[in-house]
C-alpha cells in the first residue's frame, strides 16, 4: 500500500484495533486462476506471533481455499471510514485556487502465508467466537448453541477454516495531515456539516 510518512500508522496497538473495528475484511491471494477476493469477518488473536494471527473461513465451494492451502501469500484489507474531499472545504481555494479533490480514509493490510485446517472442533471454536462477537449487544442473541448439532455438524463440514499468521502489517491514516491547519479545520467542518455518516464519522476522527 502506498503510505507516505505522515499518514502511516505504526503503532501495533493501534492496527490491532483498527482490525478489531473492522466487521468484514477483503481476503486477496493469488494462485493458479489468477487473482481471487473474499469478503469474510475474521478473528484476531494479538498475542499469536509477532502482529497477530488471523482465523476465518471460506465455503468449500469456494475455490480460494486451494490458493491458500497451496501455499499462496494473502493479503487481507480492513478498510476503515473513507469521505469524499471537496476542494471548497479548503479556505486555501479562495486565496489561490490551487486545490483539487481528494479522498480521505483509514485503512489496514495484512500479509501472511495461511494454515487451512477441516478439523471440526477447530472451524465450530472459529464460527462460535464470531458468531458471539457479532451477536453481542442484541436483545436475544442467537448462539450456535441453538441449532441442531447435526445440522451444525453438516454445516462444517462445507467449510474450510483458516489461520494467517501475519508477517507484515501496514496501515495508513489519511486525514489531510499534509494540509495547513487552516485546510485541515476546513475539511473537518465541511465533512461534519455532511448528511452523510461516513463523512461525520471521519470528521469525529480529524479532532
Amino acid at each position: 500500500m502506498y503510505t507516505p510518512r505522515a499518514f502511516a500508522i505504526e503503532d501495533l496497538s493501534q492496527l490491532h484495533e483498527l482490525i478489531l473495528a473492522t466487521r468484514l475484511a477483503i481476503l486477496v491471494s493469488h494462485g493458479d486462476s489468477g487473482l481471487q477476493a473474499s469478503h469474510v469477518p475474521v478473528l484476531l488473536h494479538r498475542e499469536q506471533g509477532e502482529y497477530g494471527t488471523l482465523y476465518g473461513h471460506l465455503a468449500k465451494a469456494n475455490p480460494q481455499w486451494k490458493d491458500l492451502r497451496d501455499g499462496a501469500e494473502a493479503m487481507l484489507i480492513f478498510a476503515g471510514p473513507d469521505a469524499y474531499v471537496s476542494p471548497g472545504f479548503y479556505p486555501s481555494k479562495a486565496e489561490h485556487g490551487k486545490v483539487v479533490p481528494t479522498w480521505n480514509y483509514i485503512a489496514v493490510h495484512a500479509y501472511g502465508q495461511a494454515e487451512t485446517f477441516s478439523d471440526g472442533g477447530r472451524l465450530l471454536d472459529i464460527v462460535s467466537t464470531l458468531t458471539d462477537r457479532h451477536e453481542a449487544g442484541r436483545a436475544q442473541p442467537w448462539s450456535v448453541d441453538d441449532a441442531p448439532a447435526e445440522y451444525i455438524d453438516a454445516m462444517l463440514k462445507a467449510i474450510v477454516g483458516f489461520a494467517i499468521p501475519i508477517d507484515r502489517l501496514e496501515g495508513k491514516r489519511k486525514l489531510s495531515q499534509n494540509r495547513s491547519a487552516e485546510d485541515i479545520a476546513g475539511v473537518r467542518e465541511g465533512l461534519a456539516a455532511s448528511p452523510d455518516a461516513n463523512d461525520q464519522t471521519l470528521a469525529s476522527l480529524m479532532r
